[in-house]
């Protein structure tokens, strides 16, 4: 179902989940985890980023060609907020309602529904802030505030397009304190989340993979280190090298470490929410 609202065509989503981040355990993706499930809410997304007219025509602008930036992208929402109808719009009365930029998961729900259209070599802003890693993220599809300190308060997430293969896309970031020729955005019409959000929890179970680390460190890296020089009959190496290999061995286990760990277990909805609520209790 699609309906238009000043111009500008929206297509419905339907409430479901969606699983963002990764499992491999490996440290080279560190920044792509936790795995973890976000629950969305029923809302109204753009197929297509916002043309060029459309800019002109939400901004009240004659310039030819208006690049985005931050300020531009809220003046936008604000003012498409500001004169929204939910009834008009056949929306759920009972809840307020918000025009933005989509967060992560709101726009990997809609792209695995709608597949949304990619212009190839450009930045889609995101409404979420900037962020290491997944710990802390919200669970129930509302954006990330950005929570840290210095110059990266200024970017916001984005979905970036490969500039020549298709459909190929990636999490990256983007000044919002200067215009650039690159910016696009995709509008949502969202239902605002109030209340405790669910998030990921913020910290690892870090005694686990240390345990986990030292584990496969000795197996992968310096038990072969000492097994190697005996089968090749230099079984007298072991003892009066064993600090050489001891060191080469450890060296080899950290490397396999960047590849390579057991798959990271997947934060669910149902679980932390659960968890939540216990917490409160106590």
């Amino acid at each position: 179902m699609s309906v238009q609202y000043r111009g500008i065509e929206f297509e419905s989503v339907n409430a479901g989940h969606v699983f963002l981040g990764t499992e491999k355990g490996g440290w080279m993706y560190g920044s792509q985890r936790p795995r973890h499930e976000v629950q969305c809410p029923r809302f109204l997304i753009m197929k297509a980023v916002v043309s060029q007219p459309q800019v002109q025509m939400l901004l009240d602008t004659k310039q030819e060609e208006v690049f985005l930036n931050g300020e531009r992208i809220e003046q936008i929402c604000l003012d498409l907020t500001s004169g929204l109808d939910p009834i008009g719009l056949g929306l759920d009365t009972t809840k307020a309602w918000e025009v933005r930029c989509p967060s992560e998961g709101e726009w990997k729900r809609a792209h695995e529904q709608l597949q949304l259209d990619l212009e190839p070599g450009k930045i889609e802003i995101l409404a979420d802030g900037v962020s290491d890693n997944y710990r802390g993220a919200m669970m129930d599809g509302r954006p990330r505030p950005f929570e840290g300190l210095g110059p990266m308060a200024m970017h916001r997430a984005a979905i970036e397009t490969h500039p020549r293969q298709e459909g190929v896309t990636a999490l990256s970031s983007a000044p919002m304190d200067r215009e650039l020729s690159e910016i696009v955005i995709r509008l949502v019409i969202s239902p605002i989340r109030n209340g405790e959000p669910v998030r990921v929890p913020h910290n690892a179970d870090f005694a686990a993979n240390i345990r986990g680390e030292i584990f496969w460190t000795v197996l992968l890296g310096v038990i072969p280190s000492f097994a190697i020089p005996i089968a090749r009959g230099m079984g007298s190496y072991a003892t009066t090298g064993w600090a050489n290999l001891l060191f080469g061995g450890l060296c080899a286990g950290f490397v396999t470490g960047a590849f390579w760990r057991p798959r990271r277990p997947t934060i669910l909805y149902q679980e932390t929410e659960e968890l939540l609520a216990l917490n409160r209790r106590d």
